[in-house]
């Protein structure tokens, strides 16, 4: 089984990439923030605390993330693998992906850190609010107060990794073919 993070700040091309892998590997993809955004806007009780966290550029609490992969793990039994993008964002929360996934006797492959410039990353953020609705990515002040958070409270989950030697960083910089050409190599020789 193949399993992969997906890591990277807001705007590195998580989702463009995902998708890219999992049609490549034939893997399932499990994206937190379509989720959380799926559970909003059909005003379930966790999309509504949901969207005051989202709101303020706050991280979803821990236990609500990792009640909605549980969940998405038990729904998915006869898959070559997962992509998981925006998750684990804690080392709490990747623990606790060990946990699920040892249990399955499927542990992570390798997480894959797509590195982007921070003056880059902020104008696509700006990018795609203009071309999407989503609120979090409209206000340059809401931008970086995520980026701050990435820095400060995600980050550290790229030392977890690195101390199992499943890290792997990938350029991330460039036309969206030339990072998914990189992306493979590394793929392919962790496999």
């Amino acid at each position: 089984m193949l399993n992969i993070v997906l890591f990277g700040p807001p705007g590195a091309g998580k989702g463009t990439q995902s998708q890219k892998i999992i049609e490549k590997y034939k893997l399932q993809y499990l994206a937190t923030g379509d989720m959380l955004r799926a559970a909003i806007r059909e005003q379930s009780p966790i999309g509504v605390e949901a969207q005051k966290y989202i709101d303020k550029g706050q991280l979803v609490p821990d236990e609500m993330v990792i009640n909605l992969i549980a969940r998405e793990l038990d729904n998915h039994h006869d898959v070559h693998g997962f992509v998981f993008d925006g998750f684990p964002r804690t080392t709490v929360q990747a623990k606790k992906l060990d946990e699920m996934l040892d249990a399955k006797k499927a542990p992570i492959t390798i997480m894959l850190a797509l590195e982007v410039d921070y003056n880059e990353l902020l104008a696509r953020l700006l990018n795609r609010g203009k071309m999407s609705d989503r609120s979090d990515d409209q206000d340059e002040g809401i931008i970086r107060g995520r980026l701050d958070i990435y820095n400060k409270t995600t980050l550290p989950v790229m030392d977890y990794y690195k101390a199992q030697g499943k890290y792997r960083g990938v350029n991330g910089m460039g036309a969206i073919d030339e990072v998914f050409e990189r992306i493979c190599q590394v793929i392919d020789s962790c496999r």
